[in-house]
């Protein structure tokens, strides 16, 4: 795993598969980490080394907000939330999924994504996980200067965004991708209901994007989004 500093309060934990994101309110020896998804099952260990050769206390964190319920996103968050007692959120559609009460939703694949859906199925399952908070469009997540969860559907059904108007930061999640530039995510379980949802995020105008997969976006956020989405 790597940790990678995008602005002074935000870091992205870039894993062979996906990625999660690291970020930090307060400062000085009391600041409060919130993780957006948490990586691979088994990489508890590796994200705390992680966090601690950067600066940061791993038991700061108070809280694990996941984008939805995909092993590349769920995998080390209930290792993490018992190790340090952090509050692990997700969107009530995919809570079940989460405590592996449901099976994880089957994705509409078209032609060209079913390499690449193989190759993700080479991420260790996620163990089944508790979730703390069901959240739901437009609640209030407690960090970030006024964050707040959108459900945003179609990825699958209970995918969240994680927007934080007040520094312009969008967490999309799988919906939208930035592989190479910022493009329409894959795998979904319902592309229209997905489409709607990336155009929902556009007109947020974020300046500074963070997707599941790809490189964090930071320059002509806005334009680039609302392109991709068409």
């Amino acid at each position: 795993m790597d940790l990678v500093e995008i602005t002074p309060r935000l870091h992205m934990l870039r894993f062979p598969i996906g990625q999660a994101y690291l970020w930090r309110d307060g400062s000085g020896d009391d600041p409060e980490l919130t993780l957006i998804d948490a990586g691979w099952a088994g990489a508890a260990d590796e994200i705390v080394s992680g966090l601690s050769g950067a600066g940061l206390d791993p038991s700061r964190i108070r809280r694990i907000v996941l984008t939805h319920c995909h092993r590349d996103h769920v995998g080390a968050a209930g290792q993490l939330a018992e190790r340090f007692g952090a509050e692990i959120l997700a969107h009530a559609l995919d809570a079940p999924v989460i405590r592996g009460e449901l099976p994880v939703p089957e994705p509409d694949l078209l032609d060209w994504e079913l390499p690449l859906y193989a190759h993700g199925l080479t991420v260790p399952e996620a163990p089944p996980t508790r979730v703390d908070r069901e959240v739901a469009d437009g609640e209030p997540l407690g960090f970030g200067d006024g964050a707040v969860a959108l459900h945003t559907p179609g990825h699958t059904p209970g995918s969240l965004a994680v927007h934080l108007p007040r520094h312009g930061v969008l967490f999309t999640g799988d919906t939208v991708a930035s592989v190479p530039d910022v493009m329409f995510g894959v795998f979904h379980v319902d592309r229209a209901e997905a489409l709607s949802s990336m155009r929902r995020l556009a007109a947020l105008r974020p300046s500074v994007l963070c997707c599941g997969h790809g490189e964090p976006v930071t320059a002509d956020t806005a334009e680039r989004l609302a392109k991709a989405a068409g």
